[in-house]
């Protein structure tokens, strides 16, 4: 087996031994960075959320939610499903379905207004996880569903005051509240407590998929630059090692057939190949001049 073809076998097994060492230890980081990836834009979902729900109760309540006056002088109260926080954000959140189609947005709720806030089992003991401790601000965790695992970030939500000015009794909510929604739900809240939880729910298979696009384009990137790095070390190692060795083995062998007149070769730099090019001509001349003391004789 020539030379090169012996550096090419050894320069392809090292670097597939390291390939396969950087892959092993890079998919596990990947795959950590990704679930990291996927919750903090979770987190910005949730904040999103949050700024909606405070722009809601600020300005679009105050500039919507003002009574009107009917042709007789009596204050009427209107009721616009625009103006409640969670009707705002979760609307908000289903425009952003559109553009991110694998997170999900909740605002469950034990008692809420709206059918569709209500919690469900898993959801109800979130929410009552955050009840019962009252220090805690944010968790995530994975849940099994009919379609795989699942991840999720849950974060309180606390009854502020201007909530209890629908939300304390039937009396004080808007008719056409009552009127939409009824009475049996959505009241006896109390300052302060924990009503509901913000859930960002995402398939568990998402930073996995991530994970690996990525990894596929770090091995891709890892193996051009190997196969660009043999081709090259390959033209340095002909040029600067095969082409003056093979040149010294022709000259050995001419000389070895008994052709002692040719040249010596050139020696340039002082490397170990110049160096054993350097020896091969000192070596030619000895025998040279051997040779002729002989032939004197």
């Amino acid at each position: 087996m020539k030379l090169l073809a012996k550096f090419s076998i050894i320069f392809v097994v090292v670097f597939g031994l390291g390939l396969s060492a950087a892959g092993y230890f890079s998919y596990s980081l990947l795959q950590s960075h990704a679930r990291e990836m996927v919750e903090d834009r979770a987190k910005i979902m949730m904040e999103t959320a949050l700024a909606m729900r405070r722009y809601t109760i600020e300005q679009v309540k105050p500039a919507i939610g003002k009574p009107v006056f009917s042709k007789s002088d009596m204050t009427q109260e209107t009721f616009h499903p625009e103006t409640v926080p969670a009707y705002a954000a979760t609307e908000m959140f289903n425009y952003l379905h559109e553009k991110f189609p694998d997170y999900f947005y909740k605002e469950a709720a034990l008692n809420p207004t709206n059918p569709r806030d209500r919690a469900v089992d898993w959801e109800e003991d979130i929410i009552n996880n955050f009840r019962n401790q009252p220090k805690l601000d944010m968790f995530a965790g994975e849940r099994m569903t009919p379609t795989g695992k699942s991840l999720y970030l849950a974060r309180p939500l606390r009854a502020g005051a201007s909530c209890l000015e629908c939300h304390s009794t039937p009396a004080a909510a808007p008719a056409e509240m009552i009127e939409r929604y009824g009475t049996a739900n959505g009241f006896g809240w109390k300052e302060d407590e924990v009503i509901a939880a913000q859930i960002v729910s995402v398939p568990a298979s998402l930073p996995v998929e991530m994970a690996n696009r990525e990894f596929r384009q770090l091995m891709t990137l890892l193996l051009s630059v190997g196969a660009v790095t043999l081709v090259f070390l390959n033209v340095v190692l002909v040029v600067l090692v095969i082409r003056p060795v093979s040149q010294l083995a022709h000259s050995a062998e001419e000389i070895s057939e008994g052709r002692m007149d040719i040249p010596e070769l050139p020696c340039r730099g002082k490397c170990e190949i110049s160096m054993l090019v350097a020896a091969f001509n000192r070596m030619h001349r000895s025998l040279l001049a051997a040779m002729k003391m002989l032939d004197k004789q």
